[in-house]
């Protein structure tokens, strides 16, 4: 019982529920910048390049059986070896505005939990009298 005991507290903490949430919104996300990256970024590189679709680039490793369009996702249900460097140029640049994207909003959430310093808290009475002392001998 006491093993029930521990989870709970566990799984209750702000900790858990933090980083529950902070998977979520995550997944979120991920399909918001899979979108911006597929849907508005590159066609933009593909236009400037020669209107490449990164996705399509492949090169093919085994047999191709007779019949089978030339199509990554054709080959790919026909069971024949694929190496697809386009998919993986597309979530290499996925992953660099992802993280691009991270990196400006802590940057951002930073610039906005900077606390402006405290004041220096109040001399207390005994050092302030101590002083006084100190400036009337030096007189």
């Amino acid at each position: 019982m006491g093993l029930m005991k521990e989870f709970k507290e566990f799984a209750v903490k702000g900790n858990v529920i933090d980083l529950a949430v902070g998977v979520i919104i995550g997944a979120a996300f991920a399909k918001i910048v899979d979108s911006v990256v597929s849907d508005l970024i590159l066609p933009l590189v593909g236009a400037v390049i020669g209107k490449l679709d990164f996705s399509n680039l492949f090169v093919v490793l085994g047999s191709v059986p007779a019949g089978t369009a030339m199509t990554l996702d054709a080959l790919k249900k026909a069971g024949v070896p694929v190496f697809a460097y386009g998919n993986f140029i597309t979530v290499a640049v996925n992953f660099a505005i992802l993280a691009f994207i991270i990196f400006l909003m802590i940057k951002q959430i930073n610039r906005l939990k900077k606390e402006t310093p405290a004041a220096p808290a109040a001399t207390p009475e005994d050092v302030v009298l101590l002083r006084e002392i100190r400036d009337s001998l030096k007189r």
